[in-house]
């Protein structure tokens, strides 16, 4: 059965209804496959996925997503795939417009290194 936190980012995906939804969806697929100790939480209005601590959120913006790690500062980037906050102290993201592809590998990679970085496994 399905968790609350599930049953709200499910009902997020639909509310959206648009390009956001469905990449939204398709994000939620490629993290949660990337490690099976992420778990799915809602916060802040928003789905994020959890091990260990906070890992990766998904804000939905009115023209654009927003994939944001919580310790992307100390993640390495081999792909170049952070192209937002690279100013901030702690946290790093990737923004979304319309039409834009997404590298999956390279992102369960990025995943993969933030449970890591948070004492999950790897």
């Amino acid at each position: 059965m399905a968790s609350d936190a599930s049953k709200r980012i499910d009902q997020h995906i639909k509310s959206l209804g648009d390009w956001r939804g469905e990449m939204l969806a398709k994000l939620r697929k490629v993290i949660t496959s990337a490690d099976s100790s992420l778990a799915e939480e809602w916060k802040w209005d928003t789905p994020v996925f959890s091990s260990n601590g906070n890992v990766v959120a998904i804000g939905a913006f009115k023209e654009s997503l927003k994939i944001n790690f919580f310790k992307g500062a100390s993640l390495p980037d081999p792909h170049h795939l952070f192209n937002g906050g690279l100013d901030a102290k702690t946290s790093r993201s990737i923004d979304l417009k319309k039409g834009d592809a997404v590298n999956e590998p390279a992102l369960k990679e990025l995943v993969r290194a933030a449970v890591a970085k948070n004492g999950g496994k790897r």
